[in-house]
Formats: C-alpha cells, sequence, structure tokens
C-alpha cells in the first residue's frame, strides 16, 4: 500500500522551531522536513518509518508548515495565488474597518498537489477538524480510501461523511461513530523508542505534569491545584498565564515543551501525573500513558474502566480513583525510591513489548488490508 499521512503542527510549535533557525526556511524541502521530523513532535516520521519497515510507501506531510510547503511548492512547480483579500472587522469592537489580508489558500493548493503527485492508495488524516469536506472532495479522485484518526472531542456539526473509515483511540466514540453511519475501529496511541537514545536523566524533580491548563481546562486546573498545594508540581505545556496570581502551579510553571523537549521533561521527573480529558470518559487513551512509561518514568494516572488492557493497575502503572489517594500515592512513591523503580521499570517494559508505533503500524495494516 502507498500512503500519504497528513498531519498538521501546534503553531506555536512550528513559530519557535522555525524562530530558532532563521536560516532553514530557506533550505531545500528536504533538510526541512528531515529537521522537522527530528524533533519528535506528535507521531513525527514515526508512522512512515515504520510503514516502510513493512515493505510499503509511506510519507509525511505537514499542511499548515508554511515555509516547508512553500518549498514544495517551488520545487515542483505549483502556482499559488498570492492576492490579497478582504475581510470586514470591527475596529475598538465597534467601528465596521475593511482589512486586506492574505487569503490561506495556499494550504489546500499544494496539499492537494501533494495528493495529485503521490496519488497514494491511503490519504491518512490525523486531524480531522482541521481538514474540510471540500478538500477531500477535491482529492477524491486521486486516491482509494480516505481514512481518518481522531482522539479529541468532536466539534458540533462536524462532517466526516467523506472519510471511508475513521480510528479513534476512544472505544466509546467506535460505537457512536457507527450509529452515525461512519465506518470505525479502534485504534490505539503509542510510543517510538528512537526517542530514549536522545534523552538524558539529570537534575530529578519529583511531580511533572505536562499537558494544557487553559480555560477550556477548568476541572484539571482545579484537581492539579489541589494536588499541588499538597506537593508541588513542576507543570510544562499552554496556559499558566490563565491561572489565578496566588495559583501553587503558576510559580513551578516552566512553558511549552515541544517534542524531545517533552520527552526529556517527563524523563527527568520521578513521576509522571497523569489526568485525562473529559471526553475520554470512563476511557484510557491519552499519549502520556505511553510517553510517560517509554521513557521510564513512574505513570501516577487517573483509574479508568479500561486500563488494565493497557497496563496492569499499580504494578505497571501507579493509579488514583481521588485527589486524596492521588497524592496518597505521590507521597508513597517519592519516600519509596524501590517501589516506584519497579513500577516504572514493569510499565516501560509493558510499552516497549506492546505500545510501540511498530506494533501499531503492523494493527494499522491488518484493519486496512482487512478492509480493503
Amino acid at each position: 500500500m502507498n500512503f500519504l499521512i497528513v498531519d498538521t503542527y501546534y503553531p506555536a510549535f512550528l513559530r519557535d522551531f522555525y524562530a530558532s533557525r532563521p536560516e532553514l526556511s530557506s533550505q531545500p524541502y528536504s533538510v526541512q522536513w528531515r529537521a522537522l521530523m527530528d524533533q519528535c513532535f506528535g507521531t513525527a516520521d514515526f508512522y512512515s518509518t515504520h510503514l516502510r519497515e513493512l515493505g510499503h510507501e509511506a510519507a509525511e506531510v505537514v499542511p499548515n508548515c508554511e515555509p516547508l510547503q512553500r518549498q514544495w511548492a517551488r520545487e515542483n512547480g505549483v502556482t499559488l495565488d498570492e492576492a490579497l483579500r478582504y475581510s470586514l472587522v470591527l475596529r475598538r469592537r465597534i467601528v465596521p474597518w475593511l482589512r486586506r489580508t492574505p487569503h490561506d489558500d495556499w494550504l489546500f493548493t499544494i496539499l492537494e498537489a501533494q495528493v495529485k503527485a503521490q496519488r497514494p492508495d491511503i490519504l491518512y488524516i490525523q486531524d480531522m477538524h482541521a481538514t474540510p469536506p471540500f478538500f477531500l472532495e477535491a482529492v477524491r479522485p486521486y486516491v482509494k480510501k480516505i481514512v481518518g484518526q481522531i482522539a479529541s472531542p468532536t466539534h458540533p456539526g462536524a462532517d466526516f461523511r467523506h472519510y471511508d473509515l475513521v480510528l479513534t483511540s476512544f472505544p466509546h466514540f467506535v460505537e457512536r461513530f457507527r450509529k452515525d453511519g461512519l465506518k470505525s475501529e479502534y485504534f490505539r496511541i503509542g510510543f517510538e523508542p528512537k526517542v530514549l537514545g536522545r534523552l538524558t536523566r539529570t537534575d530529578l524533580v519529583d511531580v511533572t505534569f505536562v499537558g494544557g491548563l487553559s480555560s477550556a481546562h477548568s476541572q484539571r486546573v482545579r484537581f492539579l491545584e489541589t494536588i499541588a498545594q499538597a506537593q508541588p508540581i513542576d507543570f510544562w505545556g499552554y496556559g499558566a498565564e490563565h491561572l489565578a496570581a496566588n495559583s501553587p502551579l503558576k510559580a513551578r510553571s516552566h512553558g511549552d515543551a515541544w517534542g524531545l523537549a517533552m520527552y526529556q521533561a517527563l524523563r527527568n521527573a520521578k513521576i509522571s501525573l497523569n489526568l485525562h480529558i473529559d471526553a475520554s470518559e470512563n476511557n484510557a487513551n491519552n499519549m502520556r500513558l505511553y510517553e510517560s512509561t517509554g521513557v521510564g518514568t513512574l505513570l501516577l494516572t487517573d483509574h479508568k474502566d479500561n486500563l488494565h488492557t493497557l497496563f496492569a493497575p499499580d504494578t505497571e502503572v501507579a493509579v488514583y480513583h481521588s485527589k486524596e489517594e492521588c497524592i496518597e500515592k505521590i507521597h508513597f512513591y517519592l519516600t519509596h525510591e524501590q517501589e516506584r523503580a519497579a513500577v516504572a521499570a514493569a510499565g516501560q517494559a509493558r510499552t516497549l513489548q506492546e505500545h510501540t508505533y511498530a506494533h501499531r503500524m503492523r494493527e494499522l495494516v491488518d484493519i486496512l488490508s482487512e478492509d480493503l
């Protein structure tokens, strides 16, 4: 099979990445792409690497990475409409005003050209909310199957009817998609072992939380602030500006950690604290399960009904059912180093034996082979 994997990246990460490498945007597409993938952001090139190991053709594109994509367009003779358009804005939130702004048609123009150039058997969309139906309609003649993957809340009114198959790591989403007439299968997230060779372990901190604390995470913020009053937490991620001035999380907020920096933050913790978003409901799902255990750090995660199908609770990962139990287990594992090390080692062994992207790509090929 021939795969084209389409994955959008956080704009803040892309801005930071190119700002720290001002010369990179003038480099050939292959050089920019390799430098970007080497940051191990999200799933990077983990899918294509292991799909090629299985004998398939595969490539990733990052459609919202403007310097990278525009370089591809230049190298492949794609002409872009650079005209300015007018948009209506409110000056001082009152006075209507026409503003000339560049439009973003370049994104889908280039992506459509990439699909036409590769003509994949599988167009694999990692960010279904960022890929509108009009684009899927436009590229349908050049692909055999359009497959989407989602592990986030679905937006109201989201239209996924153009997908031949929807994969999700939310077990409860599978039946909901099927009831909506969509073909859907359960497909778990994973870990890429190659990051381990690029990490060190120094200056350990007690407890680390990596994630978002925006205004949309109010329950998470309240939970973590309660924990942080009893045990300081080093926080890595976005949203600290939304915290109250007296929040116990604010003083130990280190800002965003992308890609390898995120893995290093997890590696440098004695305990990685995990808390699922509301959309997970009663199911363990998120990437932190595999990232924390994968780097060899003890994962302390909230109880979910299906967690035992992924890890052995309190043997391979530590589990809490309440704020009080979370605090108790933090104190226990910080004062019992051997027990902490044993659970961390067991969790890492389980991830490396069962939850890597090499495993996931074999599962993906099995799903798609049956579907095709």
